[in-house]
């Protein structure tokens, strides 16, 4: 539908809940971050049940067991986040772009420098990690450089991946 206001064609599209509300999380973000924590809820899972870990050493390689999967997979989203903050730096101009495109690549060099094995410290590292990504979540949300509904998915997703990155520490 179109409509003709003083010789300028507009068009009548119907106002959605998401254009009044952008802070709600849209379903394919929220259910792709939810599935992204599958690794970390299995690697706790097989943490803190040995005879499921058990098993699951008869039929997968052991880097998908325990706190392996998690320092694996953890390392992996951290290097796909700074992707995700060069992104965001897309958005800004002058000199905040500049700063936007040296911090996206943080987490990145963070745990490649820092997440060297599977030990203990390695795992402390790793967690560093998301909490300094949150931090800079935190800053590019500010800056309006990411979405409103951002901040929330990224600190209820980092709360989980958290916590299960502690119960190997857990000794």
């Amino acid at each position: 539908r179109s409509q003709r206001v003083t010789g300028v064609q507009t068009c009548a599209l119907p106002i959605s809940r998401r254009m009044i509300d952008d802070r709600r999380i849209p379903r394919p973000a929220l259910l792709l971050g939810l599935a992204g924590l599958i690794p970390f809820l299995w690697s706790a899972t097989t943490h803190l049940f040995p005879l499921l870990a058990g098993w699951a050493g008869q039929v997968l390689p052991p880097m998908f067991i325990g706190a392996y999967v998690g320092l694996t997979w953890g390392t992996l989203i951290l290097s796909f986040m700074s992707g995700v903050l060069w992104g965001f730096a897309t958005r800004a101009e002058g000199g905040q772009a500049t700063v936007a495109y040296a911090l996206s690549v943080i987490p990145a060099l963070w745990v490649f420098f820092m997440v060297t094995d599977a030990s203990a410290s390695s795992t402390i590292f790793l967690g560093a990690g998301f909490v300094g990504l949150l931090l800079l979540d935190a800053t590019y949300t500010a800056w309006g450089l990411a979405p409103s509904w951002w901040l929330r998915l990224r600190v209820m997703l980092t709360l989980v991946v958290l916590a299960c990155l502690a119960l190997p520490l857990q000794a």
